[in-house]
């Protein structure tokens, strides 16, 4: 195994070979001036560039080093955590190794980690390995950029990558595909000699099946950072990972060969039967596994569409309630966007997740809070102290939120139907942010922006004349020659919301061309369609109660776009007329049969389109009559249906049958 001497506090090098040249004994300034001659043109550039270092050696190709330059690739980030001491330490038992290890682990900060390696006699490839990750580990603290000049220029760090360089057949499997992985994540040129070298090296001892499960996982990591999900190495890896018992996987090395399926996701379907398998084993490690293992995993599902694996999602779910204080924001995130796509809450989760926001919520990330939003949007979650959190950040620090997270932010609000304590301080915020930046939001953003507001009564007067003005149509249709059908529905209930709860309005109508003739439709729908199970209940008592099934009509569409569940008709004098009568009617009655769909989840609160929807048929001269599920579920009989029915519809007369 090579070695580098470096002498008590010096920056020596002892016998380290350049060109058939023995550095021997030489003096300090000798030694220190021709490994800086040798090695600092391969790390620091003659003309120094901002944000990007280049430099040479001359047994070596060019290779960068940008900060700020994150070559991961699209699938996202892939590498799992590289504190694991204990895998290197195993290549070497003695006990300076395990006190250099402890100390290496206890270092904060690159300059500290070579000052303490510059005390050692000498170093083995397998400790220069270790010092190599730990300075990637605290490097990748500040976040995740190349290393500063002042560390690149060090003559220590030259030294160790110029030994991993020199002599990579000499290397333990387990210092190769460290250092290779430290060197990609510290952004080194793929194209460098020094990378090249060691994935050669890694390619050659992968095609003799000589690499462990662990060495196998972090270099397919290390190449899908390199390459691509292309590169028929990975596809080698998979192979022989495949064949690998899963019971010999740590719990690290099975989420990472997650990611490394991830990011072959188009041959998903090709090795489904070895997802299965992952799946199913998978179940045996969630308990063990960390806030960021957990993310990452829930991550690939996604990405791999594994929504057959039920049972490790809830799983999965389970235990990422006891992480989420614990989860960064990203992390958070992407536990959100796997719960959406799969379709997954639970009670347990909501409260985790309201303890978090309440408390941190001015510090969470725009696209965090645009995520909690969405996720509680569309699982119809009427959680108060989210709701309150977000809208005070909103008020706080409207400026860090771009017009797309401004609308994703503010569109629950109407979806839910709720209004929070400090509501006009929201909306006088949101009017003022679209006073001044009206232009920046997309014509499609600004639409659905606008007409969530009008939902729970927060009507937005004063740009109903910009949104039905002709130019603005012409911006929302696009290169499309008519408008989407969702857009144009909007649009109509926008004009008659402007009409019956706005008629000071006197600003320009929607064009009779942008207008619906109903707001449901088949894909995305203005209303929720009527529970078909709770209608038949209901059928049944009005047969019952009205003597016959003529006296009563189901899905009415009225001439105002909306589509009444069941209509009753009435004369002057209050007796039912058959449905088939159109003149002679004194009054409507407008049944709104409300199944849990209509409603928040777990709640009685009834969602922004219902309740829209309630409020423009009694401005149009409905008598509006709500039976909501959890009232018919209360009943026991048929009879007691009926009375139901009967308090319900004709509260002040008397009904035999």
């Amino acid at each position: 195994m090579a070695l580098i001497t470096l002498r008590k506090n010096l920056y020596r090098l002892s016998d380290f070979r350049m060109h058939g040249a023995a550095l021997k004994s030489q003096p300090l300034n000798h030694v220190h001036k021709v490994v800086k001659e040798r090695l600092c043109p391969w790390f620091c550039s003659r003309q120094p560039e901002p944000f990007r270092i280049r430099f040479h050696h001359a047994h070596c190709k060019k290779f960068n080093s940008k900060n700020g330059n994150d070559l991961r690739p699209l699938s996202g980030p892939v590498f799992s955590q590289i504190s694991d001491w204990v895998r290197l330490e195993q290549n070497v038992k003695n006990g300076e190794s395990q006190t250099f290890y402890k100390r290496l682990s206890n270092l904060t900060s690159s300059e500290e980690v070579l000052s303490f390696i510059s005390t050692m006699e000498t170093l083995p490839d397998t400790m220069a390995a270790g010092a190599l990750q730990r300075i990637c580990e605290v490097e990748k603290k500040d976040g995740d950029q190349g290393l500063p000049k002042e560390i690149l220029e060090n003559s220590i760090f030259q030294a160790l990558c110029f030994q991993l360089e020199k002599e990579p057949s000499q290397l333990s499997n387990t210092t190769l595909v460290t250092a290779l992985q430290a060197l990609i994540l510290l952004h080194v040129d793929p194209q460098s000699s020094l990378l090249l070298n060691l994935v050669a090296e890694c390619q050659n001892r992968l095609k003799k099946g000589g690499l462990e499960v662990r060495n196998l996982c972090i270099l397919g990591e290390s190449l899908i950072r390199l390459h691509s999900s292309g590169c028929l190495t990975l596809e080698l890896i998979i192979n022989q990972l495949q064949g690998e018992k899963l019971e010999t996987f740590t719990p690290e090395d099975i989420v990472a060969l997650y990611r490394i399926l991830q990011a072959c996701a188009e041959k998903v379907d090709e090795r489904q039967t070895f997802l299965n398998k992952i799946n199913n084993f998978s179940l045996s490690i969630v308990s063990n596994l960390s806030p960021k293992l957990i993310s990452q995993m829930l991550t690939a599902l996604v990405v791999l569409d594994q929504s057959q694996a039920f049972p490790l999602i809830i799983k999965l779910g389970r235990y990422v309630v006891r992480h989420v204080p614990h989860f960064t924001n990203e992390e958070l995130r992407r536990v959100l966007e796997a719960f959406l796509y799969f379709g997954y809450h639970d009670r347990f989760f909501t409260k985790a997740l309201e303890n978090r926001v309440t408390v941190v919520c001015l510090t969470l990330d725009p696209e965090v809070v645009c995520g909690v939003m969405e996720y509680c949007g569309r699982k119809r979650i009427l959680s108060k102290p989210i709701l309150n959190a977000v809208a005070e950040t909103f008020v706080c620090q409207s400026e860090k939120f771009s017009p797309s997270q401004i609308s994703a932010l503010i569109e629950p609000f109407g979806k839910l139907n709720y209004l929070p304590p400090n509501a006009s301080a929201l909306f006088r915020k949101l009017e003022n942010v679209l006073f001044t930046h009206f232009d920046s939001f997309p014509p499609e953003t600004l639409l659905k922006l606008l007409h969530s507001c009008s939902l729970n009564e927060c009507h937005p007067v004063n740009f109903m004349a910009k949104i039905f003005n002709p130019f603005f149509l012409q911006r929302l249709q696009g290169e499309e020659s008519r408008l989407d059908r969702l857009s144009r529905a909007r649009l109509t209930q926008l004009f008659l919301t402007s009409v019956l709860e706005c008629p000071f309005y006197k600003g320009p109508k929607l064009l009779h061309k942008y207008q619906v003739k109903s707001f449901v439709t088949p894909c995305c729908s203005l209303e929720t369609p009527m529970d078909s199970q709770l209608y038949k209940s209901v059928k049944i008592g009005l047969i019952d109660l009205l003597g016959a099934r003529l006296y009563f009509a189901p899905k009415v569409l009225t001439p105002y776009c909306y589509t009444v569940d069941v209509e009753i008709k009435l004369d002057e004098e209050g007796f039912v007329l058959p449905f088939t009568v159109n003149e002679d009617i004194h009054e409507r009655i407008a049944l709104c049969i409300d199944g849990p769909k209509r409603f928040c989840s777990n709640s009685k609160h009834l969602l922004g389109q219902e309740a829209i929807k309630q409020r423009h048929l009694r401005l149009l001269g409905y008598q509006v009559v709500q039976i909501p599920y959890y009232e018919i579920g209360m009943l026991n009989s048929r009879r007691e249906l009926v009375e139901y029915l009967q308090r319900k519809l004709f509260s002040q007369n008397t009904v035999h049958w």
